[in-house]
């Protein structure tokens, strides 16, 4: 089992969305919404597979939307970030879309992250902010882990961009 885990930044940023931003669970495919973890091969990447014994700790959906969560906060984005289960009454909502979380296999290894981030306003529904974030690393060995430590770090470089990005919005 694996899971995911971005760096804690190391330094708070300014409040950029006073009141509460709720951070809603992210959205995937099917297969990407899954426990299994997802690889395709290095020039066939419209043909993904899915490990029959490599999990992650808990869907991916879930997952990247609770590490999005810890490290806002830790960044002071909000007076208050929360997930909806906290039934508050937010100023900002914030949603995510799972485009590609797999390991490639090759000749050389890679791990491949592309997230789409919106922010909007409740209620009438005003996006705020929409971008799209791919990174591609190359893994340090062939095997799962290697992949899975090259998804953290590339996590923690696309929050870590994201949060930039609503800075300077």
């Amino acid at each position: 089992f694996y899971r995911l885990k971005v760096q804690t930044p190391s330094n708070a940023g300014k409040v950029l969305f006073p009141g509460t931003l709720e951070v809603d669970r992210f959205v995937a495919d099917g297969l990407t919404a899954g426990r299994p973890i997802v690889y395709s091969e290095s020039g066939k990447t419209y043909q993904v597979k899915e490990f029959h014994y490599h999990f992650w700790t808990q869907p991916p959906t879930v997952m990247l939307r609770d590490e999005l969560v810890s490290y806002l906060r830790a960044r002071k984005v909000s007076d208050v970030v929360v997930t909806p289960e906290m039934r508050a009454n937010p100023d900002y909502i914030l949603t995510g879309k799972i485009l590609r979380l797999e390991k490639i296999v090759g000749t050389t290894p890679k791990a491949v992250l592309e997230v789409e981030l919106g922010l909007r306003k409740p209620g009438g529904g005003k996006i705020l902010f929409l971008n799209t974030y791919r990174k591609e690393t190359v893994s340090g060995g062939t095997g799962v882990d290697a992949a899975v430590k090259s998804l953290n770090t590339s996590l923690t470089d696309i929050y870590k961009k994201f949060v930039d990005d609503l800075s300077k919005r």
